[in-house]
């Protein structure tokens, strides 16, 4: 599954919340794209990944890809 958030002409923190807002109750394994031209996005999206345990897969211009892990539920794997 693939999500795109058109976030273009927002600027920080609304990229993030939004993308945060698109996660939520998403599977593991769902790719969302953020259209940002926002500067910052290029270093606070891959920011929010490393905090919540996604991975962020690239930028693109203004596209940046993220994948969503089993963390997306809040709950880590026990292990």
């Amino acid at each position: 599954m693939s999500l795109v958030i058109d976030a273009l002409g927002k600027k920080c923190p609304l990229p993030v919340i939004m993308l945060a807002k698109a996660a939520g109750g998403q599977p593991a394994g769902t790719e969302i794209a953020v259209l940002s031209d926002d500067p910052a996005a290029a270093i606070d999206i891959p920011a929010w990944c490393r905090l919540r345990g996604h991975t962020f897969l690239s930028t693109d211009g203004d596209r940046h890809t993220v994948r969503l892990e089993a963390q997306a539920t809040g709950v880590r794997p026990e292990g």
